[in-house]
């Protein structure tokens, strides 16, 4: 990592934010994160935790007292490699998800949600005994056109894009503006703690609706529990999130289901924002529209909330209506063919454009919160994973035969919590974020999807 890059990163950021430039002075010198990789992995995941970090405990910190350790934020970004569920290491990526050569080019598919690999079969022509032996999918995939397929592909609803090369023109466009968006909604009185309210957390009191999954959404809601929120994440029973992905984004959170598509569970989500301070939202940005849960209507509704939203590829026009995800984000920015070798693409040492766009979020959030309890209104911040990789892709990159070091197994184990709870026994990574007291600890394990009554607790 270049220090110089992740300070001038995190300085930007706060600047974003809107917040004092002398709070930057409450952490102690920046860490290097063992991510080794072309790209400057280290700077971006370090500038976002410790943004979260800082955002979090700006408040109860003194100079210097704010120390993060570049293992443990390495260890969170690259979180699933020490996962265990009841001893069990999941299955990260299904036989459908890769890099595959096409007839004119490499595409990146992504089946591992079971609605998304059924129409990669069908456009592939084949069976699910076919789908599950990875040679049988590369020779489909290599009669076809990569352009052709990826069209196929999304317009039957599946995950499919073009490995494209870096397009500098497009990420200098994307740069221009702000990686963090920033927007008043509306007009509301200000929300001030209430006496009951402050703890020892500096969330204490503070109640965040969890409309999120996969990665990047539970990244930045469990970070908010673990600052002392109370978040109720609520999941539509179809299609189900994958077992091992909510159990390692679930730390400190509630989990319930209900679906927003019918008029019950509308009205009860409804009630649910009426009492929350934060809602998340993680879904592709026209989909939320169509059945008013956009950050405006939610506004209109209830003012004063405060509005976390993230996407894959942009929240206006066509943007707004792809769905994707991290791997997908960095095989069609460029990201995939600069860590590649010989022509071939590769990836990241981890879902950075997932991690790092959670934590920052978190941060958005905690500063969205201080200025409401200061200025009133109903607030709004949002990221995309593209943008995010517009930030890293414009980095400084290493240069030489002697990359960054790396976490080998025996480190990433050893920054592991063994979790007892009601989704059975789990090991996760430990949390990046740290506070003036030193590194913290998740204050409960996850709990099975959908397993909470869709309520705020008492």
């Amino acid at each position: 990592m270049t220090r110089e890059a992740a300070d001038r990163l995190l300085a930007r950021v706060w600047s974003e934010l809107g917040r004092d430039e002398g709070e930057l002075a409450l952490l102690a010198p920046l860490p290097d994160a063992p991510l080794p990789a072309r790209l400057d992995v280290s700077a971006l995941a370090v500038a976002s935790v410790a943004a979260a970090s800082l955002a979090g405990w700006a408040h109860a910190a003194t100079p210097g007292s704010i120390r993060l350790d570049g293992d443990r934020i390495a260890g969170a970004f690259q979180s699933e490699r020490v996962a265990r569920f009841d001893g069990v290491a999941p299955e990260v990526w299904s036989p459908l998800s890769g890099f595959r050569r096409a007839r004119d080019g490499w595409v990146r598919t992504h089946g591992n949600y079971p609605h998304h690999a059924a129409a990669l079969r069908r456009v592939l022509g084949l069976s699910n005994a076919d789908a599950a032996v990875p040679a049988l999918v590369d020779a489909a995939v290599a009669e076809r056109g990569a352009r052709e397929l990826a069209a196929e592909v999304t317009e039957a609803g599946g995950m499919c894009v073009v490995v494209e090369p870096e397009d500098p023109a497009a990420d200098a466009r994307l740069a221009s503006g702000p990686l963090i968006e920033l927007a008043r909604l509306g007009d509301a009185a200000v929300r001030p703690r209430t006496p009951s309210e402050p703890g020892p957390l500096p969330l204490a009191g503070i109640r965040v609706l969890d409309l999120t999954r996969v990665i990047a959404g539970p990244v930045a809601t469990r970070t908010l529990a673990l600052l002392g929120a109370e978040v109720l994440r609520i999941d539509p029973p179809e299609p189900a999130e994958l077992g091992w992905q909510h159990l390692e984004g679930g730390p400190g959170k509630r989990t319930a289901l209900l679906d927003a598509r019918t008029a019950d569970g509308a009205a009860r989500l409804d009630a649910l924002v009426a009492g929350a301070d934060v809602v998340v939202l993680g879904y592709r940005p026209n989909s939320l529209a169509g059945i008013g849960l956009d950050p405006a209507s939610l506004a209109a509704r209830h003012p004063g909330l405060v509005v976390g939203q993230l996407s894959a590829w942009g929240h206006e026009g066509d943007a707004a209506r792809r769905g994707g995800f991290d791997s997908l984000v960095q095989a069609a920015s460029g990201i995939a063919l600069i860590e590649g070798t010989d022509g071939a693409p590769g990836s990241l040492p981890a879902q950075a454009l997932d991690h790092a766009s959670g934590y920052l979020l978190a941060a958005a959030i905690c500063s969205l919160l201080d200025r409401r309890r200061l200025e009133g209104g109903s607030l709004l911040a949002r990221l995309s994973l593209r943008r995010t990789a517009a930030e890293l892709l414009r980095l400084p990159r290493q240069t030489g035969s002697a990359g960054p070091r790396s976490l080998d197994d025996a480190a990433r184990e050893a920054l592991a919590a063994d979790l007892a709870g009601p989704a059975g026994t789990q090991r996760i990574a430990v949390p990046a974020i740290a506070s003036p007291a030193g590194p913290m600890e998740w204050g409960s394990p996850p709990h099975a999807w959908g397993s909470d009554a869709p309520e705020w607790a008492e």
